[in-house]
């Protein structure tokens, strides 16, 4: 009789635990954020995602880059040129410190793009030996004016072209949005400036949770 009552203890114990961890374990997973959410975050999503369509660019290390190059990871593009005195430099080092702050798994599910917006000054040599003072990671992409205005315009990241300017120190005016492409090579969403740093990394860890 004294051993049973004992098991009959033992059962309900652990019956209590296992409840308690399902109970605990629900109350810890994240539920995704909703699309009203991820806006407060500054991310707005673009539903369905939007075929990039044909494009011909060349990266950083030389290598030929077309649509198909941007799946199977998710992208975040910002659109700039190395020359830019302010809110280039100032975007791709918060992305590195976002960077920075992933975990390892999570890093290998992004990568992070400077697009050129002055393809004549920035060759892929150019935009590598830039983005290393942000991360080993970022990859520069560049090619065509006429390529890189239909690219970006594809993805609603306009700029004002300028091309053989006899102005060594010329600028160029460009969006300052984040652009979001998702790891089937679609157009999935933009961050809209001002960038809030906090919460970009957590929209970022709530897509990537997802996929």
């Amino acid at each position: 009789m004294k051993r049973n009552f004992t098991w009959t203890i033992i059962s309900s114990v652990a019956v209590m635990l296992v409840a308690l961890s399902l109970y605990v374990n629900k109350m810890t997973t994240e539920v995704p954020l909703s699309n009203e959410q991820l806006k407060d975050k500054g991310l707005y999503l673009i539903e369905p995602a939007r075929n990039l369509g044909l494009f011909n660019l060349m990266d950083s290390n030389g290598n030929e880059f077309l649509p198909e190059s941007f799946k199977g990871k998710w992208n975040i593009l910002f659109f700039g040129f190395t020359f830019c005195p302010d809110i280039c430099p100032i975007t791709m080092s918060m992305l590195s410190r976002i960077e920075k702050g992933l975990d390892l798994e999570e890093q290998d599910k992004i990568r992070i793009f400077l697009v050129t917006v002055d393809p004549d000054r920035d060759s892929p040599n150019q935009l590598k030996v830039y983005l290393k003072n942000f991360s080993e990671n970022f990859i520069g992409l560049t090619g065509g004016l006429d390529q890189i205005y239909n690219f970006a315009t594809r993805v609603n990241a306009p700029f004002t072209p300028i091309k053989n300017s006899k102005d060594p120190y010329y600028t160029v005016d460009h969006t300052g949005s984040i652009i979001l492409i998702d790891p089937e090579g679609n157009y999935a969403g933009f961050f809209r400036a001002p960038h809030n740093q906090d919460n970009i990394k957590k929209a970022i860890l709530d897509i990537v949770s997802r996929s």
